[in-house]
């Protein structure tokens, strides 16, 4: 169920995800998920299974996820913070990639999502449910501002 490690009764686990935009008619639109039964807006993102990077893990994730195929243009950082789960305490840290969007899959999201949108920087401000999502959007935006020619990972 992709790495974890246990240190002092705290389970440590490891995601990666996107933040995905798409340019069309001189406009930048971001990719959100809204996970089945929930009422959040989010990124794509999950866990790191065993043997994948943290790299190959934000791709399959944003493809599962968001239904997209994207390539990555810069890591955006990282996010870090405890939650309870099933009277287990969890430390877990998610690292995302600021992503361009090639072409949906053609298959759709996968069944952990309820609801995909494409939505431009004020309405997906608005929309994210967690205050680092928003923090990883305002950069992207920023970056995307400053023209990503200079940031294409190679």
């Amino acid at each position: 169920m992709g790495e974890r490690r246990k240190k002092e009764n705290i389970l440590r686990v490891f995601s990666a995800g996107g933040v995905v935009f798409k340019k069309e008619d001189n406009k930048t639109y971001f990719l959100l998920i809204k996970p089945a039964k929930t009422d959040r807006w989010q990124f794509p993102k999950g866990l790191i299974d065993k043997g994948e990077s943290t790299l190959e893990t934000a791709l399959r994730e944003v493809e599962e996820e968001g239904g997209v195929k994207a390539e990555v243009v810069k890591k955006l950082g990282a996010s870090s913070y405890f939650f309870v789960w099933e009277g287990e305490k969890i430390f877990k840290t998610v690292t995302y990639f600021l992503m361009k969007y090639l072409k949906d899959t053609g298959d759709g999201h996968d069944g952990e999502v309820e609801k995909v949108l494409f939505a431009p920087f004020a309405e997906a401000y608005e929309k994210l449910t967690y205050k680092d999502d928003k923090n990883f959007l305002k950069k992207a935006k920023e970056i995307l501002e400053r023209g990503i020619q200079n940031h294409l990972m190679r």
